[in-house]
């Protein structure tokens, strides 16, 4: 599997793009603020023909490319209902008014793309010759989601701003809950294997095993 992560200007936000190899189809993992020029690039590089857009969750920092990406490249987005509104009105998730100031921009804009399509729990999608598991785990906001996929090496998950090397995401904004977030860790989290792969949100990649041993928030639950 073919897992390249490009770092978002604001915030850190890792945007990932997945393939079975290069020349092959693959899928754009939250593509945040500027990472268009660097995508590109990538995408040239390997020889890459992007088939869908998904997001781990409806924050802006993950989801302020998604219309630029998916109607350049005419790719559907994928997202948990809970988080769908988001997409064209991210003030919404951020506690603030429709039309103000984000970062100090104003006047920014946003809409859906023409094509947006439902990551259900349990759900098994098959894109770019990859098989992508969901896993609804609410607590960061009502729609987050993991997103496992199965590798020659190890399996991989792709867990957003649920679960971070050594801490999980903030659950202090609208949406957010602590005790949902406890338990998607109970539930979607400890049972996973020792050796899954974990591409977080933010932040550099780890595994369920190291942090089941080193995560205060994990080793609290066990």
């Amino acid at each position: 599997m073919l897992i390249e992560c490009i770092e978002a200007q604001l915030l850190g936000t890792n945007c990932f793009v997945v393939a079975d190899g290069p020349g092959e189809q693959c899928v754009v993992i939250d593509p945040g603020v500027g990472v268009g020029r660097q995508l590109d690039e990538l995408i040239q590089t390997y020889r890459l023909h992007p088939v869908a857009v998904l997001l781990t969750h409806g924050h802006l920092d993950h989801t302020f490319s998604v219309l630029p990406v998916c109607q350049a490249r005419d790719v559907p987005a994928y997202i948990h209902p809970a988080d769908r509104r988001a997409l064209a009105d991210p003030w919404w998730l951020m506690g603030l008014p429709v039309g103000a100031p984000i970062w100090g921009a104003a006047n920014l804009t946003f809409a859906e793309p023409d094509d947006v399509r439902t990551l259900d729990d349990g759900a098994t999608i098959p894109l770019a010759g990859l098989d992508f598991t969901i896993r609804h785990a609410p607590g960061h906001t009502e729609g987050s989601v993991l997103l496992r996929a199965e590798a020659a090496e190890a399996p991989v998950a792709f867990t957003g701003d649920v679960l971070f090397a050594g801490s999980i995401g903030r659950t202090d904004l609208p949406g957010g809950s602590m005790p949902a977030m406890l338990d998607s860790l109970k539930r979607v989290i400890l049972p996973m294997a020792d050796e899954v792969i974990v591409c977080p949100g933010h932040g550099p990649g780890t595994t369920i095993g190291r942090e089941r041993a080193t995560n205060p928030f994990l080793r609290e639950l066990t």
